[in-house]
């Protein structure tokens, strides 16, 4: 394949500055460069003083246009309206030159830190990567090189190795290994076969494949992730929110603070000067480019996290409740043994029955019966009058009788009386019984997933205060389970309604609640919770919609990542705020009073906390963020 083909598909680098210079920029350049050039001939005695107030009207007008739209439909004053005002006063205090150089300075700082700001944003969403636009696609047995926007679902797209696969699809031919990295923070290959599932954004790095189209575009699972980041500024985080709230406060208070400095000093310089450092308006660059950046570096891990809300609310958990089946445990039971009430009944048979009432439902431990069932061969009858009880089990007719399969307490609440099943430790026991009457146990076992115990005690490093975990098991096999796993406390036998009630008694005493689960049975309890969190999301639209935060994939030791990236978050918001903002305006507001500083020097300096706060909240793209490094709940 020529390197023209293979371009699309390479991996991007952040922009070049020149490439985000658009047609407005280049006219506010230009604007910048007149109105310099208008104050330097005014300096040099070339032009008259009418001239340079021409002159500073149309360096003015964006800044007074932005201000006051800001003013109107915001009702926030920004750093335009505050310097509008310092170079009208200065004017009317007949400090022309130091007005002038002043708006010259301010239009420069403010020119550099929106071209900075746009570059971060575009350098974010290339550090999660790229789709390519063009797909080499077989049709009418012919292979052809198409933009993707072309490409139909249905349609095989042949990748090879290094370049990236464009669409959603089914491996139906080939092997081939798959960085997956970009949309599961996965750090080693993964090996795809036919029927494997693979991502548009994904890199093949080794062999080939033939894919089945299956989603373009805005469908696919990377366009939901880059929607998703870019639009996390949209989510105001309460920190944001307060801040915007401060400096809707602070605005009164200034101007009352500069009259009282003004009826005592009589000084316009002072003023000026003191008007730069007293502006509130970076206070709203503390938060925003803060929390794209975790966002971003989340979502380059395989973390979705939908909005700078959730961060912090992720750094402030102090409880997290988990999901059993699926979540702690992989959710892939395997019948282990049958246990016969009925004497007359052989063991495949009770298997048969219990499958054929079982082969309707979605539960994990039903696929686990149905499959142990045609592992051995047996013929299952089509059952009817179907009905799935939440908690408790299922109901069924077939082959003329009313079969119930499901856990002791459904059998008991439908008259059926129950012998004891001596269920071995860590097993789930099926009860099964027909027109009233008891047939026998099926015996489940499952398996912890390998890092769940380390996640747990990951989560404990990183400041969680409790954790427990909720399941509609059997109480014996739930606590088992718990405390293999060391988690604080254990509920069993749970329906879906009573999740919500633990979780609402948990939230009752002041505990900030995490809710880990798959993203859709577990719907209404990631719903409740503080925060809910998603496990196993990649390519599951519904999962991707239920959660505040959706993990990629099924490693348990993201939710540490995840929190440790919040909290790092949440302590840079709090370092741009604190010093960023208020040390350098605390410390030039206090050179100001000592004449130590002038309105030039002010407007230089005034681009300190722009700069700082840039540089500190892009660090969280590249700096090493430890899971077990405890974060406070506060």
């Amino acid at each position: 394949m020529s390197q023209a083909t293979r371009h699309p598909n390479q991996t991007s680098s952040p922009p070049r500055l020149l490439e985000l210079m658009t047609r407005e920029r280049w006219i506010e350049v230009a604007r910048i460069v007149i109105t310099a050039i208008m104050i330097l001939l005014y300096s040099q005695g070339l032009l008259p003083l009418p001239v340079l107030f021409v002159a500073l009207a149309f360096g003015l007008y964006p800044l007074v246009k932005i201000g006051l739209l800001d003013l109107i439909h915001e009702r926030k004053i920004g750093t335009e309206l505050f310097v509008t005002v310092a170079t009208s006063i200065a004017m009317l205090g007949g400090e022309y030159t130091a007005g002038s150089v002043l708006l010259v300075i301010i239009l420069i700082a403010e020119f550099i830190a929106d071209l900075n700001t746009d570059r971060a944003r575009a350098s974010i969403k290339a550090l999660i990567g790229s789709v390519p636009q063009t797909a080499l696609v077989r049709r009418a047995a012919k292979e052809l090189t198409l933009p993707v926007a072309e490409l139909r679902v249905g349609e095989v797209v042949i990748v090879r190795a290094g370049e990236k696969i464009p669409v959603d699809g089914l491996v139906k031919n080939g092997q081939a290994s798959v960085n997956q990295a970009p949309i599961t923070g996965e750090s080693l290959p993964v090996e795809k076969t036919i029927g494997s599932s693979v991502f548009a954004g994904t890199i093949l790095e080794l062999g080939a494949l033939d894919i089945e189209t299956q989603k373009l575009g805005q469908d696919t699972t990377y366009s939901r992730i880059i929607a998703l980041v870019e639009g996390a500024e949209a989510q105001q985080a309460p920190v944001q929110k307060l801040a915007d709230r401060v400096a809707g406060i602070l605005i009164p208070v200034v101007f009352v603070f500069l009259l009282g400095v003004f009826l005592v000093t009589r000084d316009v310089r002072l003023i000026v000067t003191l008007l730069i450092f007293t502006s509130p308006a970076e206070l709203g660059l503390a938060t925003p480019l803060v929390m794209i950046a975790a966002v971003a570096r989340a979502a380059r891990s395989g973390i979705l996290i939908k909005g700078g809300i959730y961060l912090e609310q992720l750094a402030k958990v102090d409880v997290v409740a988990f999901d059993k089946t699926g979540t702690l445990t992989y959710g892939h039971p395997e019948v282990t043994r049958i246990q016969l009430s009925d004497a007359t009944m052989g063991e495949a048979e009770l298997l048969r029955l219990a499958a054929g009432v079982e082969r309707r439902s979605s539960h994990p431990l039903a696929k686990a019966v149905v499959d142990a069932a045609s592992a051995q061969g047996l013929v299952l009858s089509e059952p009817s009058d179907f009905e799935v009880v939440a908690g408790r089990g299922v109901r069924a007719t077939l082959e003329g009788r009313k079969l119930l399969a499901g856990n002791a307490a459904f059998l008991l609440e439908n008259g059926v009386t129950v012998a004891a099943a001596d269920a071995g430790e860590g097993q789930t026991v099926i009860h099964i019984a027909a027109d009233g009457q008891a047939l026998g146990v099926l015996h489940l076992a499952d398996s912890l997933r390998p890092n769940a115990k380390a996640a747990i005690a990951q989560l404990r490093a990183n400041g969680i205060k409790r954790i427990v975990m909720l399941s509609g098991d059997n109480a014996a096999v739930a606590k088992r389970i718990g405390a293999e796993l060391g988690v604080d406390e254990v509920f069993a036998d749970l329906m879906p309604d009573d999740k919500l009630g633990i979780i609402k008694g948990l939230q009752g005493k002041g505990h900030k609640v995490a809710m880990v689960g798959d993203g859709i049975n577990d719907a209404p309890a990631l719903a409740i919770a503080d925060v809910g969190i998603a496990m196993g999301a990649a390519g599951t639209q519904a999962a991707l919609e239920a959660a505040d935060i959706a993990l990629m994939t099924d490693d348990l030791a993201k939710i540490s990542e995840a929190r440790a990236i919040a909290g790092r978050a949440y302590r840079t918001i709090q370092e741009n705020l604190f010093v960023g903002v208020g040390v350098v305006h605390v410390l030039g507001i206090t050179a100001a009073l000592l004449r130590l500083i002038g309105p030039i020097e002010a407007a230089v300096i005034h681009l300190g906390p722009d700069i700082l706060v840039f540089l500190n909240s892009v660090k969280l793209l590249s700096v090493r963020i430890m899971p077990n490094t405890a974060v406070k709940s506060t």
